[in-house]
């Protein structure tokens, strides 16, 4: 189906299709056409009326005037491009506020509670602590996982912890960069969570690490480019709602472990092709372009020659302002 890339479900767009063949049809001629049931006409007419694919006809009392698919895809687009916006906003003053909340509590006394606030210092405090977290969780698990490949003490301090979890029934929800595929240890890892009841997805980018528990209490790295320096764990709900927000808006824009990897229709780039472009566009060194999407230099580097070859750029800025020219960007 044509139009389910903007979220139209076939039953919606055969109606829709019907109505642009047969514009006077009634619910009964729709049935006819369609062989649908009139349950279903009915539910894709609510559908194509809440998108404004069709309106109140001024002529027929009661009936409906279907829109043309230029003015009705041209609307549904922008009000996805303005929906695209906000949550951008959003997104980007959560962050903003995360940091800033973070920041604050930064001269905590290392592994001693202040105010609903924790500063973990050293691993053995961190798995400590994590260890009681788990133990008291009664519904939910988030968890933000980047770098691509996990060190194996990671995986093997989570594995105890989270199939206790999973075997009381609580919701697992990991997310990890698109290089995981990359690491065997941590992708046998990743499948045996999904195996067994947890949900994982995957991104070209993600946020900092993260944990948060219950939707109550989060920990974080006090400094996202070492880990190891240690965490802080808070109850704050401020701090809590702004990482779960930028939590809820990564997740949504993930895919499930396993999909086969999509090009854009329109650029034929992968989202980890464009997520490297917009890297480098932006001044990125390759070393530092690598880090972030948990990938090696080496493939960084025949990326961006594959990149350079496909628009026909001789150097980075001829390739920057080529993408830009094309709308990659």
């Amino acid at each position: 189906m044509v139009l389910g890339v903007l979220g139209l479900e076939p039953v919606v767009e055969t109606v829709y299709a019907a109505l642009l063949r047969h514009p006077q049809s009634n619910l009964s001629d729709l049935q006819a056409v369609t062989g649908l049931t009139e349950q279903e006409v009915r539910a894709a007419l609510d559908d194509l009326a809440d998108c404004a694919f069709v309106r109140p006809s001024r002529d027929i009392p009661g009936g409906l005037r279907v829109v043309s698919p230029h003015v009705a895809l041209d609307l549904m687009v922008r009000r996805q491009e303005a929906d695209l916006a906000r949550r951008a906003q959003e997104l980007a003053a959560s962050k903003a506020a995360a940091a800033e909340a973070v920041a604050a509590f930064g001269a905590l006394a290392p592994n001693t509670p202040v105010n609903g606030a924790e500063r973990l210092v050293g691993m053995d405090a961190i798995e400590g602590k994590l260890e009681i977290l788990a133990k008291e969780l009664q519904r939910e698990c988030l968890s933000v996982m980047p770098g691509g490949a996990q060190s194996q003490a990671s995986l093997d301090a989570s594995r105890p912890l989270d199939a206790d979890a999973l075997g009381r029934g609580i919701a697992i929800l990991t997310l990890y960069q698109d290089s995981v595929r990359n690491d065997q240890a941590t992708y046998d890892y990743a499948h045996w969570l999904t195996k067994n009841g947890g949900e994982v997805r995957t991104a070209p980018l993600l946020p900092p690490r993260m944990l948060i528990f219950d939707r109550e209490t989060a920990i974080v790295p006090i400094d996202p480019a070492d880990t190891r320096a240690g965490a802080l764990c808070t109850h704050e709900p401020g701090i809590v709602a702004s990482l779960i927000a930028v939590y809820e808006q990564a997740w949504a824009t993930a895919v499930p472990l396993g999909a086969a990897t999509t090009r854009d229709t329109g650029t034929g780039l992968t989202p980890a092709e464009r997520e490297l472009l917009t890297l480098l566009a932006r001044g990125m060194t390759d070393e530092a372009a690598a880090k972030r999407l948990g990938i090696g230099l080496r493939t960084v580097r025949r990326q961006m020659a594959t990149l350079m070859e496909r628009l026909g750029a001789s150097s980075r800025f001829e390739a920057g302002l080529k993408a830009a020219q094309r709308g990659w960007l």
